[in-house]
């Protein structure tokens, strides 16, 4: 199936939102809770699967809605169609402070490997699926590195870093960097966790005990800011809710 053609616009420096024009008859997929506001002619639908088989039976739907949850997203979308008789736009922003990347997938080999809640939204027939780092047991312990989403088609799609993001191309290199800092590449690029070290390192580097490997040809997008690590820092700056969230009194 053929995405659809998409337009778009983002707007925005630190808190960015992209808002989507869609002609009569398009429709864009976007994460449950991710639209920020629609004009009219916009109507929209929460759907189990991305939509990228519109022939999918049950079984079929079920299996796309199970490599969902493993993600811990939620196992339905929202489709955004335009049911009107001229263009209307349609926005969507991340739930928090960061930058937006808008993917050509036709550029990108139509096929891009994410972190796994970095997508935003997509242009209708793009599949999102889910792909395993190779070393289960390293996987295990990688955290943030071990279940990655994979995006395929040939449209526009838009997923989300926190804080600045850095674009890097690998001319056969080898690239290494923490697990909550990718956000996600294209390309013939080989994936891999490893261990970041000794174990005076491991223990003591407060780098964390496993890094991203990256080598190979193509893009890397990098975030300077995971989630995971500014709740880290607001939690432990806050006693109060460091006890909290550990459950204590």
């Amino acid at each position: 199936m053929r995405c659809h053609e998409v337009d778009y616009e983002i707007r925005g420096h630190d808190m960015q939102l992209v808002e989507v024009e869609l002609d009569p008859g398009e429709t864009v997929v976007a994460e449950a809770g991710a639209m920020t506001f629609m004009e009219e002619g916009i109507n929209f639908e929460t759907r189990m699967g991305d939509g990228s088989e519109p022939d999918q039976g049950i079984m079929g739907k079920l299996f796309s809605v199970g490599k969902r949850m493993l993600t811990g997203e939620s196992v339905f979308t929202t489709h955004f169609s335009n049911e009107g008789s001229g263009k209307s736009r349609v926005a969507f922003s991340a739930p928090y402070p960061g930058s937006i990347v808008p993917l050509d997938m036709s550029k990108l080999g139509e096929k891009v490997v994410c972190q796994k809640d970095s997508f935003l939204c997509a242009a209708l027939g793009t599949k999102i699926s889910i792909t395993f780092t190779r070393k289960l047991g390293a996987g295990f312990f990688g955290g943030e590195g071990f279940i990655l989403q994979q995006l395929e088609g040939d449209g526009m799609a838009f997923i989300h870093a926190g804080g600045t993001v850095v674009e890097r191309e690998l001319n056969g290199e080898t690239l290494r960097l923490d697990t909550g800092c990718l956000v996600g590449f294209a390309g013939d690029i080989n994936y891999d966790i490893q261990a970041a070290g000794g174990l005076k390192s491991m223990v003591f580097g407060g780098e964390g005990l496993f890094m991203a490997t990256l080598s190979g040809h193509g893009k890397v997008w990098i975030q300077s800011l995971p989630f995971s690590r500014l709740a880290d820092r607001i939690i432990a700056s806050s006693p109060a809710l460091g006890r909290s969230m550990k459950g204590e009194d």
